[in-house]
């Protein structure tokens, strides 16, 4: 049977934009596109046309994005793809808009158009392909009330400071992330976050969270150090990877060749706590398109760590934890209500698990991840460039 190619309507008052988002859009196969210059127009054509997925710019005239994405989570909700400048302002209202139902962020800076057709297409068209998997459900029209207080301190458990907790997200992550470490105590074990988003994005969603999570939450430096009552998320355009020094972890941030399509890399960042912390790790990965993360949690799992994926009815898009559930890497399957608490309940057991973790799946297959983003793909492709989406502003 033929799959029915993806309706995409690119809503943008820059007639730059809208050009741009043709030529990357239109070549690509399976893609219908048509674009409005402003909501008022791009209701008309949905009145025709009902799009799979909206590309939408947030600062317009006539009526603003933000309105327009409210009437359509309340009326008829479907996937929309936030075009977001890199400017602070920019940043901060991409991130709002996936408080209020979008469920993808791609950059918009003001330049270099040639160069973002040619390095960032594979970018933008898999942002719209995972929005097209997108589970969107609707809203109410008033804007979102403020935010509610943490949810109630777990329950204590057993932890060590040399536990750590690997988390990996991309489609629908934002809000999933928010929701898990909301749940976690000032004490819990230091986390390392891979969330697929582009750059200066990445900061201020760790900001954003740091101001509503009991724990500190930072954009990742070079040489950090992973401690207890701390989560860093690594930069856009950057992999992370933890290392051991000493009695510690701290994360190394690398260029590098874009991994399972990305950088950064889950599977990046997995592998290397599998190697660094072994039978002391948890990883958990939740919602997003794709495979990115499912053989690096294999690898976490093959070297004794407890391990997780995000359910299918609580994602948003339900790729990467059913890819590792599918290679056996997940032991368990958690809604995202329980994911935090699930999080913190492990007894670690240390080298008793991993042997233990050895035994039941034998040693270590060819299937682990590989030990680098260079060792994974080979000599960097000139396609791999860059990661960012990048496009000319009016």
């Amino acid at each position: 049977m033929t799959r029915a190619p993806l309706q995409v309507l690119v809503v943008d008052d820059s007639a730059v934009v809208r050009q741009a988002m043709l030529a990357i859009l239109t070549r690509e196969p399976g893609l219908v596109v048509s674009v409005a210059a402003d909501p008022l127009i791009a209701q008309e054509k949905m009145r025709r046309m009902r799009p799979d997925v909206i590309v939408l710019d947030l600062e317009m005239p006539r009526m603003d994005g933000f309105t327009f994405l409210r009437l359509l989570m309340a009326q008829d909700p479907i996937p929309v793809v936030v075009c977001a400048s890199l400017a602070e302002r920019g940043t901060e209202a991409a991130l709002r808009a996936t408080e209020e139902g979008a469920v993808a962020v791609v950059a918009k800076p003001h330049s270099d158009i040639r160069g973002f057709i040619r390095d960032s297409a594979d970018m933008l068209v898999d942002a719209i392909r995972g929005a097209a998997q997108a589970r969107v459900r609707p809203r109410g029209l008033a804007p979102p009330a403020p935010r509610a207080e943490p949810l109630p301190r777990p329950l204590a458990v057993h932890r060590r400071r040399e536990d750590i907790v690997a988390l990996g997200a991309s489609t629908g992550g934002t809000e999933a992330l928010r929701e898990v470490l909301e749940a976690m105590p000032e004490d819990a074990p230091g986390i390392v976050i891979v969330q697929h988003m582009p750059p200066v994005f990445t900061r201020t969603f760790a900001e954003r969270l740091h101001r509503l999570c009991r724990i500190d939450v930072v954009e990742a430096q070079d040489g950090d150090r992973v401690r207890p009552g701390r989560a860093l998320v690594a930069p856009g355009d950057r992999h992370m990877s933890v290392q051991r020094s000493g009695a510690e972890y701290v994360v190394e941030l690398s260029d590098g060749p874009l991994v399972s399509r990305h950088r950064p890399s889950v599977d990046v960042l997995f592998s290397s706590v599998a190697r660094a912390a072994g039978a002391r790790g948890v990883g958990a990965l939740l919602t997003g398109m794709g495979s990115d993360g499912a053989r690096g949690l294999l690898a976490m799992r093959q070297a004794g760590a407890r391990t997780m994926a995000q359910d299918e009815a609580s994602c948003v898009v339900f790729g990467m934890p059913r890819e590792a559930i599918a290679l056996g890497a997940a032991q368990e399957v958690v809604s995202l209500e329980r994911l935090g608490s699930a999080i913190l309940r492990a007894d670690y057991d240390g080298p008793e698990r991993a042997r233990r973790a050895a035994s039941a799946m034998g040693s270590p297959t060819q299937n682990a991840w590989p030990t680098s983003p260079t060792q994974a793909n080979g000599p960097r492709r000139a396609a791999d460039k860059g990661s960012t989406i990048s496009l000319m502003k009016k």
